[in-house]
């Protein structure tokens, strides 16, 4: 029994030690290859012929405090020619009213007025089909896009016939909080880096919400978003890959937007995200036995690993309180907890060093760093362990309707 402590307490400790290391070569590496000699982000690609007609899709319910200042930075695209539709899904305070007033201001808006609450995936869909494009970039109704974006997110689409759909880089806007701060270094150290490791081995887990784009023949191949996934952006990139389309991820397309500065609304947020990754896997998992869907298995194996290291810790404290009274709890790995926090340290590092190209201010967050092992990995496996369960349970089929989020403190 103490062989087997050892070796799920190394396990414990060492998992995010060793994703450490590897989402720190897997970012230099995409880093040094795709991005070092590219255009600076406020700097556009260039295109051989002339850009094509765009649209952007805002799904909008309950976005009354955020929508004037959404809809005017989508507006504010450096693209010679697009179209914004706004789909308000059955809110219930003055969204519709002011995206009406908006529309009138300007005739590049349309609104789509959804009589109620029927979820994300389906106002996307609704948006799509009214969509006069084949180049969709969708955006929450919180998000800030930077001028240049819509450049960013179309050319790979353009330029590439099997990329169905191009992510790009959300940041954080709101930082007066602990939570807020904690964020900024999360995004840019944890999930940039993530993005550009996937993006290294060929397949990516999951687009982000918040601003990705995509190729409007891919959707309909696939059969658009499902209205029955808690979490549409997971279960539209796995079914995307699965289908043969490639993805990309876009740094230089840069979002600013919004995250919960509450440990409530980031429970919620967090818990939604973990559920999706295990409702994903669970519909799509038969799937990966296939050898064509060979690229799939890594990312595949990391979610798995992060399921079974979650557990492990679970089952770790539950051997330490038993030998806390026993024998004096089980062996841990002597110095890991001073190496997970010099490796967490060397990531955000490296991060800060790529990332200074997008935001200079992001330095200034390091000293919150140091908080993240112990907030970060705690909430992943709590999430996880609660998630596992939750899915399991959920209704197949039920309709993932709207909640609104936790848009930080006002």
């Amino acid at each position: 029994m103490q062989t087997l402590v050892l070796i799920a307490s190394h396990f414990a400790f060492l998992y995010p030690v060793t994703m450490s290391f590897l989402w720190v070569s897997g970012g230099l590496y995409h880093y040094l290859r795709r991005e070092r000699r590219a255009p600076r982000w406020d700097q556009p690609p260039a295109f051989d012929a002339e850009p094509p007609f765009a649209t952007v899709l805002v799904p909008c319910h309950n976005e009354g405090d955020n929508v004037r200042e959404t809809i005017a930075a989508a507006l504010a695209q450096q693209w010679p020619a697009y179209e914004v539709i706004a789909i308000n899904d059955g809110s219930g305070d003055d969204t519709g009213a002011q995206l009406e007033a908006l529309a009138a201001a300007d005739p590049r808006l349309r609104v789509l007025h959804l009589d109620r609450n029927l979820g994300k995936a389906n106002a996307l869909r609704m948006g799509a089909l009214a969509a006069r494009s084949e180049y969709l970039l969708c955006i929450d109704g919180d998000a800030l896009l930077e001028p240049h974006a819509l450049h960013w997110m179309i050319h790979p689409l353009v330029t590439a016939p099997r990329v169905g759909a191009v992510t790009g880089n959300p940041r954080i806007r709101n930082r007066s909080t602990l939570l807020g701060r904690m964020q900024v270094a999360e995004f840019s150290s944890i999930i940039g880096m993530i993005k550009r490791t996937q993006r290294s081995y060929g397949r990516i887990f999951t687009v982000s919400g918040v601003i990705c784009a995509f190729r409007r023949t891919s959707l309909h191949e696939v059969g658009f978003w499902a209205d029955d996934m808690l979490t549409e952006d997971i279960d539209i990139s796995w079914r995307l890959q699965l289908a043969g389309w490639e993805i990309r991820y876009e740094p230089s397309a840069l979002c600013f937007i919004l995250m919960p500065e509450t440990l409530r609304g980031l429970w919620r947020q967090r818990l939604r995200w973990a559920q999706g990754g295990i409702e994903v896997l669970r519909r799509h998992g038969q799937a990966l036995v296939r050898w064509r869907h060979r690229r799939m298995w890594p990312i595949a194996a990391e979610y798995l690993l992060s399921v079974a290291w979650a557990y492990t810790v679970a089952l770790l404290a539950l051997a330490w309180l038993f030998g806390l009274s026993a024998r004096g709890g089980p062996p841990l790995p002597g110095g890991t907890e001073l190496l997970m926090l010099g490796v967490c340290m060397l990531q955000f590092g490296c991060s800060l060093l790529i990332d200074r190209r997008y935001e200079r201010q992001v330095g200034r967050t390091y000293f919150w760093v140091a908080w993240y092992p112990l907030a970060y990995w705690l909430i992943s496996a709590t999430t996880t362990l609660v998630a596992v369960p939750k899915n399991l349970l959920r209704r197949p089929g039920r309709r993932a309707t709207w909640i609104s989020p936790d848009r930080g403190i006002r």
